[in-house]
């Protein structure tokens, strides 16, 4: 059995990023929902658990909490603010408001004797933010860290391998919290650390051999690192029983078609069959007049299905159908926690009812983002594609501010193709989370070549950020902006302005529409 931690949800902003930094570690982390903790403590005996922070206060009877069953185990637990107080909380220690609220990067001086604490800076800036604190820690804990407002900042019963601090180890913020977290890993829980990609990718591929025999399997292939990594996988696996159907919906960037089919099509290294769908013009023709961006969405959204349903019929039954979900889509749609749903995923809860098959196949389903790009490359999927700028489902129809047309698609694929030239050509793409170009609705005069123009804006917008839930603008250097906007104006029709997008997340959203 893979060792595991298990990171009990109580509904904390940051819950992925826990799991995150614990399988950095070479670590197998999962996330649960409290109100199944228990269950999954017995059914997947973890090395150790971690609570979540989350957004209340323990005193209050409607807060989430947990049986101190938990703390009985005999395996290590570590709380994380909310996580902290509960733990004081249910084992005899006094949690209140705070006379004095802590929230930002704070200086804590921590107990360097702490197995929690070894080879950390006695003073160490921390991630605070809480409105509560402990007042009197339970019976048998010790003080092994605190602040200038925070007399409690960490606490600890070595003995019992109970651990809780009042801040946020997993954020960046905190200097040295993956040294804690690390710390806690194998320290404290004795973890070995065999959560490694290699290992990952060979198992997985012997299990779905295992499990598909000579079965038929069907992929819906966008182009996308997940859907890509998830076929080459399964290519590995099946081979030939592998049919990729991958629809060209005209809304890709520059090339990216040719490219996908360069990949897997039959001149390709993959031994699978591969149907490319030439399906442009059907597209165009639903977004016709459309304006709004949801209805958009929806248009691309059931024009895919349709399409994909008519290459599928051609096919018959298959036995799998395969599907690119990977692990934040599923604790996102509030299937693997008990933070808010922040989105529904197409491909998360349910089972589409558009083809024959018998049953679901989500080789990912377990990865985040990061180490589906690590799979890739183990896979030996070319570097362009693996490390593909994240890609909204819908293409470029929500880069292009009101109506689509083919017009509007040939602006942003160039004008974009530009902007990542001239980034990559900077040597900064790997400074940035994201960036892109969006074709704008604004038109505005101009003037080139000693006459008046009245044409389009090109918006470039590119992000800083390591969890894309929050992002900050990126200050590119202005020779390459300049460089950029030179080439756009003169090289792309109907171009005659360039703006840069200075707005981080929140408040605005990567995307533009």
């Amino acid at each position: 059995m893979t060792e595991t931690i298990l990171v009990v949800d109580f509904g904390g902003q940051y819950n992925q990023l826990i799991a995150r930094r614990v399988r950095e570690c070479n670590v197998y982390s999962e996330i649960v929902p409290y109100t199944k903790a228990l269950e999954a403590i017995r059914e997947k005996q973890p090395k150790g658990i971690i609570f979540t922070g989350g957004p209340n206060s323990v005193y209050l009877e409607d807060s989430p909490t947990i049986s101190p069953e938990v703390f009985e185990q005999g395996i290590p637990v570590l709380g994380i603010c909310y996580g902290s107080q509960l733990m004081m909380h249910l084992l005899g220690g006094h949690v209140c408001p705070a006379p004095e609220r802590e929230y930002g990067k704070t200086e804590v001086t921590v107990d360097l004797s702490s197995k929690l604490f070894q080879d950390v800076h006695e003073k160490t800036v921390c991630w605070m933010s809480h409105n509560d604190y402990i007042e009197r820690v339970a019976p048998g804990f010790t003080i092994s860290a605190h602040t200038d407002n925070c007399p409690a900042a960490a606490v600890e019963c070595p003995e019992r391998n109970l651990y809780a601090v009042q801040f946020h180890p997993e954020v960046l913020h905190t200097q040295e919290g993956t040294k804690m977290l690390s710390n806690f890993v194998y320290r404290v829980c004795g973890c070995a650390g065999t959560w490694k990609m290699d290992s990952f990718v060979e198992n997985t591929v012997r299990a779905l051999r295992e499990k598909i025999g000579d079965g038929k399997v069907l992929c819906a292939l966008s182009g996308g690192v997940d859907s890509s990594v998830a076929a080459v996988m399964l290519a590995k696996a099946v081979g030939r029983q592998l049919t990729c159907v991958f629809v060209d919906h005209g809304l890709l960037r520059k090339n990216e078609s040719e490219e996908v089919s360069a990949v897997f099509g039959p001149d390709g290294p993959y031994d699978l069959n591969f149907v490319r769908v030439d399906a442009r013009q059907r597209f165009y023709d639903k977004l016709a007049g459309v304006e709004e961006p949801e209805n958009k969405r929806k248009i691309i959204g059931q024009e895919f299905i349709r399409v994909f349903e008519e290459e599928a019929k051609k096919i018959g039954r298959v036995d799998f159908l395969v599907q690119g979900t990977i692990y934040p889509d599923v604790v996102e749609s509030g299937f693997g926690g008990e933070s808010t749903v922040i989105k529904s995923h197409h491909n998360v809860g349910g089972l589409p009812d558009y083809v024959d098959f018998k049953e679901i196949v989500e080789p990912l389903r377990d990865l985040f983002k990061d180490e589906v790009r690590k799979a890739g490359r183990e896979l030996g999927i070319p570097e362009y594609l693996v490390n593909r700028q994240p890609f909204p489902g819908p293409g470029l129809a929500i880069r292009i501010i009101g109506e689509v047309t083919p017009e509007k698609i040939k602006m942003v694929q160039d004008a974009d193709a530009i902007y990542r030239e001239e980034i990559a050509n900077a040597g900064i793409a790997d400074e940035l989370g994201q960036y892109f170009a969006a074709l704008t609705n604004m038109r505005s005069v101009g003037v080139m070549g000693d006459e008046r123009t009245y044409d389009y804006a090109i918006a470039l917008r590119a992000v800083t950020t390591t969890d894309f839930m929050t992002a900050e603008s990126a200050q590119i250097p202005w020779e390459v902006l300049g460089k950029v906007t030179s080439r756009i104006v003169n090289e792309v029709p109907h171009i005659n302005r360039v703006l840069y997008d200075c707005t981080g997340k929140p408040p605005a959203t990567i995307e533009w529409e």
